[in-house]
């Protein structure tokens, strides 16, 4: 990939001569990163208190399935641009459930002790009831006295990439299109003491 082969051709290449499973190719796919790209996001990444007194805006799925992975135990990974990714590779079927709401409880925690001056949670609503998710988030963030909303949008990638704020995600698209961006669940890993694997 530094070499400059498209990142799908060299993945599959090396997939393909080292005979790997699909489970070590979506690992491959989600880790390894250019290491032009992976300076730039780098160079954007954002620690907690350096949001205190700003707005952010969630990739709301993104996040939670992360942060729910860490707590649950599955794998989750430190990729090449520092950021961590998980590999359960949902795609539109997630279905929320008690581990998605201890994940943003964890979530929405680290947020009210960190202050920014508005938290914009945004959910897919091509994703079930996420409505209801929204609605739900909406209420936990008055009771911590968070400033913002929780919304349900059809293009919330675009969304993100356009918002020119803060945003916390671990989508490699979403951060290379933002001016500064944070790894949440990268966070709660580091205060819980939970070991990202390493390739």
């Amino acid at each position: 990939m530094d070499r400059g082969y498209p990142a799908s051709s060299a993945v599959r290449f090396v997939c393909d001569h080292h005979r790997l499973a699909g489970d070590q190719r979506m690992v491959l796919q989600r880790v390894i990163v250019p290491a032009g790209i992976a300076l730039s996001r780098m160079g954007r990444a954002l620690s907690l208190h350096e949001i205190r007194g700003r707005e952010i805006f969630l990739d709301g799925y993104n996040c939670i399935i992360t942060t729910e992975s860490l707590l649950e135990g599955f794998a989750v990974y430190l990729c090449d641009d520092g950021f961590l990714r998980d590999t359960r590779g949902f795609f539109g079927r997630y279905r929320a459930s008690k581990s998605a709401c201890r994940a943003i409880q964890e979530i929405l925690g680290l947020l009210a002790e960190a202050g920014p001056v508005r938290t914009v949670f945004l959910l897919d609503c091509q994703i079930s009831r996420s409505g209801e998710l929204a609605a739900e988030i909406r209420g936990l963030m008055a009771q911590m006295g968070l400033e913002g909303d929780a919304l349900c949008q059809r293009d919330v990638d675009r969304q993100l990439k356009c918002c020119r704020k803060i945003v916390a995600s671990s989508d490699g698209i979403v951060i290379d299109s933002a001016p500064e961006a944070i790894d949440l669940p990268a966070e709660i890993a580091r205060r819980r003491g939970i070991k990202a694997t390493i390739i």
